[in-house]
């Protein structure tokens, strides 16, 4: 059954919503963005979050001690790595750590794509993470990428179960689903026009996911 993360959450308005329907998982944004939330903020969200809730943490181009300092102190129960992190901080990192690591990886053309992917093949990742490339940001576009360029890939270069992100919404997801990655990613659209979740929105993708697993 694929599986749902709601991304970017940062006030105790959203934690609440999610523990209403209770996603496999959410997301806190530690690097630079307008969901960015800080170690402290997150401790105060995680204390509240439905245990059976994983959260995750978002990075780009983080320090490994600060990337750990968020799973010692028990604030995420995941790791998802948005920058341009390589083989030899993933090593490091996952002698540091005992938790999931997802690796995002943003789609331009499937050139670059299975290039990218080679480069890590021996990274202990637990989870790709395919993202629309945007050449002004990491992520969080609110874009969609053509999933058919994953086609072609799973089982071949992507060998490993995979979360489906970018401009995922009511509109499309049943398309997502469709294509059976591991867990659908999403954020920008199931936010109001200031930015924050909206709990409408989330109400309507959760039946939608209802209505598919039925």
């Amino acid at each position: 059954m694929v599986k749902l993360k709601i991304c970017g959450l940062r006030r105790v308005k959203d934690i609440e919503v999610v523990n209403k329907y209770v996603p496999e998982y959410i997301g806190f944004v530690f690097a630079k963005s307008k969901r960015q939330v800080s170690l402290e903020e997150a401790k105060i969200l995680k204390a509240k979050l439905h245990p059976e809730i994983k959260a995750v943490g978002v990075f780009v181009n983080e320090s490994i001690a600060n990337v750990c300092r968020c799973v010692e102190e028990r604030v995420i129960d995941c790791i998802q790595l948005h920058g341009d992190e390589d083989n030899n901080y993933i090593v490091k990192l996952k002698k540091k750590v005992n938790v999931p690591i997802i690796k995002a990886f943003r789609v331009g053309s499937k050139e670059e794509l299975i290039s990218k992917i080679e480069s890590l093949e021996e990274a202990p990742i637990d989870y790709y993470l395919f993202d629309t490339y945007t050449a002004s940001a990491y992520g969080g576009s609110g874009e969609s990428f053509d999933w058919n360029k994953l086609k072609s890939l799973v089982g071949k270069q992507i060998q490993k179960p995979y979360f489906l992100a970018g401009g995922i919404g009511s509109d499309n997801l049943k398309e997502a689903i469709a294509h059976k990655p591991y867990a659908i990613d999403m954020s920008s659209k199931l936010e109001n026009n200031a930015c924050f979740k909206d709990e409408n929105k989330i109400k309507q993708i959760i039946d939608i996911f209802n209505e598919v697993i039925e």
